[in-house]
């Protein structure tokens, strides 16, 4: 079964992330949130999870444990990882875009052309963070903020799927899945 799993410069538990193609294996049962290796079938999904930029697709095996956002199974091996640090900034920015007409947003100019020298006008209301955090965080809340809005359920099904769009540019190429 293929799933994705973000992972930042170390996994949860603290251990070293594999490399690519090294399956990683837990005895017992797996227990969602508890116990096992986690994963989502859907990119969009992982992102609430994200510990980190780093998107991994993967394969899962063994016992397998799911539920509507997330699965955990005995068994994950990394096909193939991207940086997806700029993909979160473009991505958070254009679902930010989508939904600016709600409220008076001085930081447009920011959000249409990801001007550094802009930054600090577009993030004055936020606490600073550093790049790759503020790119994670802001594509989770601009997501987060089509939902909130009142956006219908084709609203949020469109924003999911422009994401999995990006997702599968950023891995065209790196597998044979």
């Amino acid at each position: 079964m293929i799933a994705y799993h973000f992972v930042s410069d170390k996994l949860r538990d603290g251990s070293p992330v594999p490399a690519d193609g090294v399956w990683l294996e837990v005895k017992g049962q797996p227990i969602l949130c508890e116990y096992g290796l986690h994963a989502s079938l859907c990119p969009f999904d992982a992102l609430q999870y994200a510990p980190g930029p780093i998107l991994c697709k993967v394969e899962v095996g063994g016992e397998i444990v799911e539920d509507n956002t997330k699965l955990v199974a005995t068994r994950r091996k990394i096909i193939a990882r991207v940086d997806f640090t700029a993909s979160l900034s473009y991505f958070a920015r254009m679902e930010a875009v989508s939904v600016v007409h709600l409220w008076d947003a001085p930081v447009l100019d920011f959000l249409m052309t990801s001007d550094e020298s802009l930054r600090a006008a577009a993030w004055a209301a936020r606490a600073a963070r550093n790049a790759a955090d503020a790119a994670w965080d802001a594509a989770w809340d601009a997501a987060w903020a089509v939902r909130d809005t009142g956006a219908t359920g084709a609203a949020w099904a469109a924003s999911r799927a422009r994401f999995i769009e990006l997702v599968n540019e950023s891995f065209e190429g790196l597998t044979n899945e």
